[in-house]
């Protein structure tokens, strides 16, 4: 049973507090990122499609995502991930 749901649209995700800075790369940016790092889209870690971030923000599956956390430790961390 659920009770007291919560349903958030779009623009409520992409601003809440808990829910990190969103990026989709651009086919230069990607190419960039995976000659940094030597790896192929594939290696890069997941992300799934119905993720609710990843919809609000329209990412598409093959898209890599740029996502940027702020850090207690490091300040700021960022992460790419590939759509799946």
């Amino acid at each position: 049973m659920i009770v007291g749901a919560i349903y958030l649209n779009d623009d409520e995700i992409k601003n809440h507090v808990l829910v990190p800075r969103h990026e989709i790369l651009d086919a230069k940016e990607k190419e960039t990122v995976l000659k940094k790092y030597n790896v192929t889209v594939e290696q890069l870690p997941k992300i799934l499609n119905d993720d609710a971030a990843i919809k609000a923000f329209g990412a598409k599956v093959g898209d890599v995502v740029k996502i940027t956390r702020e850090s207690v430790t490091a300040g700021v961390s960022i992460y790419y991930r590939t759509v799946i």
